[in-house]
């Protein structure tokens, strides 16, 4: 195949994912090989690329391609979640541009409309995830409402059911106005927020007496049923038994006693309001209270709002405030930095309100899933640091409140013949639920038609918290031989901020009903922000354009750019000029082929520089193969990148490439030129999880390969034992050849010009490596001299003296007065250091390694001293 000049990345992606996906090397099916398994963590149906997936799924591909090159048999299973509040969102929002309201349609018009839209929109994500080279077993993809998916939902809730743990309950739940919902305590998000604290006055029944109580919600004393005081509190004993005007309202409620009431806290009355405040509520039931509910469920104001009704809560706000002031009831308002609960989907304020609604015991569940992370490490956390945030939910978990008041997702499978409290039955179908019915009931003249369904949905966590068991189908058929082969899966690639939403409660369900964990390793990264910190959002504008940057430094780039400074739970400070980076790093390695396939090979001899170099680099090689598989079994994914990048960028492109590069317009040997193909091979393997598509390519035009051959399936390379006096010794020859450098750079001495090199031999050091520094220098000799030699430039490696004779290239004059410079300021470090060495009360004080580093600042500069002083005797 011809070479182009230029790596064109799309021309290039699109060409070989196509060829990945026609040869079937993504899709795995049970077999002999040792299983690796990763599920995808499934983005919402109504999702598009943004940085967040990027750097998620980048890991996720690195693991599974790994796995892959390694021989084992992977499966990245991908799928989308059908996200209940966002979607049903998109649908309402949708519909209501076309004049339509979503309560004028039955839930059957609405699922249709849903449908057609998820139809349309669903697969944008996975699409674009392929562009960014993700090889998931795309035949598996899985969506949280596909049948299967539903049903396994449906016989979970069953079994939790009649097992004792879900129950229906009226309690205090988070009500999102937006999505009209509830919410679990963990979709609240809670900001400090400035806001007024406005303290009202209450009339006594029957008296000119008024107590002052403060409050945060001025609208919701039109929902108050009493007054409560400490029964402690000598200011108002007096009042008990009483009563007080609400203001406005004109209703009378009781002034009650109750020592939840802190006397020094406020004025020490507190209004009483049992339907908009949870600690309310527990004092309206322990003292037998009326329960006024004052809102609409999008919080508007209903019926006991007065002439408000109708009206959102926060204009009500807004005007019942200043008619109270107008009317003498508002006594002053003071600023009030509040914790205010908001929608983690819509970003509304969380109204408290009382519902029936039905929840799954945790405390009990949880136990397993707290000693498989913390006691056993059956799962095991990266970085370790999210045990302790791990710790802290897990053992404060409380009921987990699993309805929502949506018609996106599973309907929960509850049949109502009755008005009883009691009058239901719980199960997978109508059928089965009617038999149930007239078990329960003793009436066997109940009909289907009788039965009424539950309206509510399943929370969405719900399913999720089923996927690496349900995308085996692992409830349904709990001994297929998917599941059995496939789970326990190995890796779990997230983010910090869904650990208790989805990490910890798939381990719950794991136990509940694999009685093993989901996963081995979690490994949670940072989020993705930009350079001032901020993290990436819509609204700021500072989340790029995801598909944008792949098309502008391709897939490669873009995945490099992002891994390389992407440490594991440490947020990624976003820059594009890192895929620049990653892009440079793509031409790169390409040029570098271009480079060694340019080379015409002849039957010759090899060089014994080439011999060296060639030894010396597989020394390298698996030095950091080694280190790679370290930082792999770390999760520390950038650090492996970067073992990479400096093994190809330094090593073999700026290092072995010139050792064994031929002399220009001549043609190289064949055993080094096999070596070097067979080397950059190896190179390859390393590099085509992190640049898939570049190294696929490259591998390509390496040799022609039937698709058995492809480098997506090749293997991976195995470490040898490291020859650590190859390294030692090719790093003394970096170091000599890096002075040679040096002073040609210095004094403007041209490569073209050979010079000479002598060495004053004070140690016996391996001279092998001379042939390699020859070559690297364009010295015509090397030769190993007893004594310093006279009008030659100098410097030291280690304890060895190099000279380099350049009498007629230079102006002696000009550099003797240069290295006298040079020498009165070192003499002049050296005096400073040596006073603070002699400065007894420093050297008793600091520390040990302070002293230390002055004591090898006080050698070297004696060193330099000696060289500078040798150099300038050799000049005069």
């Amino acid at each position: 195949m011809e070479i182009a000049s230029k790596y064109e990345s799309q021309k290039v992606e699109k060409h070989w994912y196509e060829y990945w996906m026609s040869n079937g090397y993504f899709h795995s099916t049970p077999d002999e090989r040792e299983p690796y398994t990763i599920v995808i963590p499934p983005p919402n149906v109504t999702g598009v690329l943004h940085m967040g997936h990027m750097l998620n799924n980048t890991i996720q591909d690195v693991l599974i391609r790994r796995a892959r090159l390694m021989g084992k048999n992977a499966c990245w299973v991908p799928g989308t979640d059908h996200a209940s509040i966002a979607t049903e969102a998109k649908v309402v929002a949708k519909l209501k541009e076309q004049g339509i309201d979503k309560a004028d349609l039955t839930r059957e018009e609405f699922l249709k409309h849903a449908w057609d839209w998820t139809d349309e929109y669903g697969g944008v994500i996975l699409e674009q995830l392929k562009k960014l080279g993700c090889s998931c077993d795309w035949d598996r993809t899985k969506f949280t409402l596909d049948d299967n998916m539903s049903a396994s939902v449906i016989k979970v809730f069953v079994d939790l059911f009649e097992k004792g743990l879900i129950y229906r309950g009226f309690r205090m739940v988070n009500w999102d106005p937006e999505a009209q919902t509830t919410l679990s305590d963990e979709e609240v998000i809670h900001e400090e927020k400035q806001g007024l604290l406005y303290y009202l006055e209450y009339q006594i029944e029957g008296s000119d007496e008024k107590v002052t109580i403060a409050t945060t919600r001025p609208e919701t004393i039109l929902g108050d049923t009493a007054i409560c005081i400490n029964p402690n509190d000598e200011r108002y004993t007096h009042l008990k038994g009483k009563k007080a005007i609400v203001p406005l309202s004109g209703r009378a409620i009781p002034i009650i006693e109750d020592d939840y009431v802190d006397i020094e806290f406020g004025t020490g009355c507190l209004k009483v309001t049992p339907a908009h405040d949870i600690n309310d509520k527990a004092l309206g039931e322990k003292h037998n209270l009326e329960v006024i509910d004052i809102l609409n469920a999008d919080a508007s104001l209903n019926h006991h709002g007065l002439h408000y009704e109708g009206k959102d809560r926060f204009v009500v706000r807004k005007e019942i405030s200043k008619e109270l002031e107008e009317k003498g009831f508002l006594v002053k308002t003071e600023t009030h930095l509040n914790k205010v609960g908001t929608s983690e989907r819509t970003k509304a304020v969380i109204e408290p309100r009382l519902s029936d609604q039905w929840f799954l015991k945790m405390e009990e569940l949880a136990e397993p899933a707290i000693k498989a992370v913390l006691e056993t490490g059956d799962v095991k956390l990266f970085p370790k640091k999210f045990e302790n945030t791990y710790r802290h939910w897990m053992e404060n978990i409380r009921d987990w409140n699993i309805s929502r008041q949506l018609w996106w997702g599973q309907q929960i499978p509850a049949y109502y013949y009755g008005e009883g409290a009691e009058d239901f039955v719980v199960a997978e179908s109508k059928d089965e639920a009617l038999e149930k019915a007239i078990v329960k009931t003793g009436n066997s003249t109940l009909k289907i038609s009788d039965l009424k369904q539950d309206e509510d949905a399943l929370d969405t966590w719900f399913s999720s918290w089923l996927w690496p068991i349900s995308v085996f189908n692992g409830i349904l058929e709990p001994e297929n031989k998917e599941i059995e082969y496939y789970y326990p899966t190995n890796d779990l690639v997230t983010g910090p901020d869904i650990l208790f939403f989805w990490v910890a409660r798939m381990i719950i369900s794991g136990y509940e009903y694999r009685d093993k964990p989901p996963f081995e390793n979690v490994y949670l990264t940072g989020l993705v922000r930009d350079k001032q910190r901020r993290k990436m959002s819509k609204s700021l504008g500072n989340s790029p354009d995801a598909l944008g940057l792949i098309e502008e430094y391709g897939a490669d780039g873009v995945r490099v750019g992002l891994l390389l400074s992407a440490a594991a739970g440490n947020d990624l400070m976003f820059d594009e000029s890192l895929c620049q980076q990653g892009k440079n790093f793509a031409n790169k390695i390409w040029n570098g082929f271009r480079l060694v396939q340019g080379w015409e090979v002849a039957d010759l001899p090899q060089p014994e520089a080439s011999k060296l170099g060639l030894e010396w680099y597989n020394a390298k090689f698996n030095q950091t193969l080694l280190e790679i598989e370290d930082h792999f079994s770390k999760y520390r994914i950038s650090d492996a990148l970067m073992a990479i990048y400096k093994l190809v960028w330094d090593d073999y492109s700026s290092w072995l490439l010139e050792i064994v590069k031929p002399a220009y317009q001549q043609p190289i040997d064949k055993t080094t030129f096999d070596a070097v193909l067979a080397i950059f091979e190896n190179n390859l393997k390393l590099l085509h999880p992190f640049m898939p598509f570049l190294t696929e390519e490259i591998w390509q035009h390496i040799a022609e390969r039937t698709p058995e051959e492809a480098l997506v399936i090749a293997k991976w390379p195995e470490a040898n034992k490291v020859d650590e006096v190859l390294i030692s010794g090719f790093d003394f020859a970096a170091e000599v050849i890096a002075g040679v450098r040096t002073i040609r750079k210095q004094k403007n001495i041209p490569m073209k010009e050979y010079l000479e090199l002598s060495v004053l031999n004070e140690a016996d050091i391996a001279k092998d490596w001379d042939t390699v520094i020859t070559k690297l220098t364009n010295v015509s000799e090397i030769s190993y001299v007893s004594e310093a030699v006279d009008g030659a430039l100098s410097f030291r490696v280690k304890s060895n003296e190099y000279f380099i004779p350049i009498s007629g290239a230079i102006d002696v004059d000009a550099e003797i007065k240069k290295i006298e410079e040079e020498l009165k300021y070192t003499k002049g470090f050296l005096m400073s250091v040596e006073k603070k060495l002699s400065n007894e009360r420093f050297v008793s004080n600091a520390p040990d390694q302070v002293i230390e580093i002055e004591r090898k600042k006080k050698s070297d500069a004696e060193a330099k001293i000696e060289t500078l002083q040798k150099s300038l005797a050799s000049l005069k």
